[in-house]
């Protein structure tokens, strides 16, 4: 069963039989951050390259007098670039807030969904046949009636290798 919830609702108490996601697209796949390490969806401007970061890390960005590291989860899933639309020009970048043991970060999606809640007895483990790429930041699916909802691991998400010195 899936039911659509505002995040007040989702905030409520007395739900323990369900889980609760912000859901997010890369390209059409359905992927689900658990709504209590969401801080905020936000439209991600002036972004900062950091020379000699990983490919994943996308730049710095300033919200709210706040210094956030933003990630490609494009990058972190190991999917191409978004295609420019025709007479694009400096795409919007949609970005869900994420903070780690006091640090800010952002995830760069395709596009934000809404408040999911689904019942926890749908989860199940990763299977064996997602990519690897998504299998290492994913931590079970939900099957919906029409898709599949990948849950993300924000912890495995963040993990991301840094270069080694020479």
């Amino acid at each position: 069963m899936t039911t659509i919830v505002s995040r007040d609702e989702a905030d409520e108490s007395g739900f323990e039989d369900s889980l609760d996601y912000v859901t997010v697209f890369i390209d059409e796949q359905l992927l689900g951050l658990p709504i209590g390490r969401v801080q905020d969806v936000f439209i991600a401007t002036r972004i900062t390259p950091v020379p000699l970061a990983p490919r994943e890390i996308v730049g710095l960005l300033n919200l709210r007098g706040r210094i956030v590291t933003a990630i490609s989860m494009r990058e972190r899933m190991g999917q191409p670039s978004a295609p420019a639309s025709p007479g694009e020009g400096e795409r919007e970048l949609v970005a869900v807030g994420i903070d780690q043991g006091g640090e800010a970060f952002a995830l760069i999606v395709d596009k934000v969904g809404e408040v999911m809640r689904l019942e926890r007895s749908t989860f199940e483990p990763v299977p064996i046949h997602l990519d690897r790429s998504w299998a290492g930041v994913a931590k079970g699916v939900h099957r919906l009636q029409d898709r599949l909802l990948v849950v993300l691991d924000v912890d495995a998400i963040l993990r991301i290798e840094l270069p080694v010195a020479a």
